[in-house]
């Protein structure tokens, strides 16, 4: 089993991506962890999916640029 800390260390946790650049973001519940399927973006002081761009409602833990 991955710990939370092996999770994490995945992601960016320490700063911000630019604004618009698409990204996937862990996030984390009561459960644990889970990565969005789908690209998100920051944008102001909030996430947002990148297509459709609805907020997301998430406790987001870090994010990193998608792996191709």
């Amino acid at each position: 089993m991955t710990s939370l800390n092996d999770r994490i260390a995945e992601f960016i946790a320490d700063r911000l991506p630019n604004d618009e650049a698409g990204v996937e973001l862990l996030c984390l519940d009561h459960n644990g962890t889970y990565v969005l399927p789908f690209l998100c973006r920051r944008v102001g002081d909030s996430w947002r999916n990148f297509a459709t761009g609805e907020q997301i409602e998430a406790e987001v833990a870090g994010w990193r640029r998608r792996e191709r």
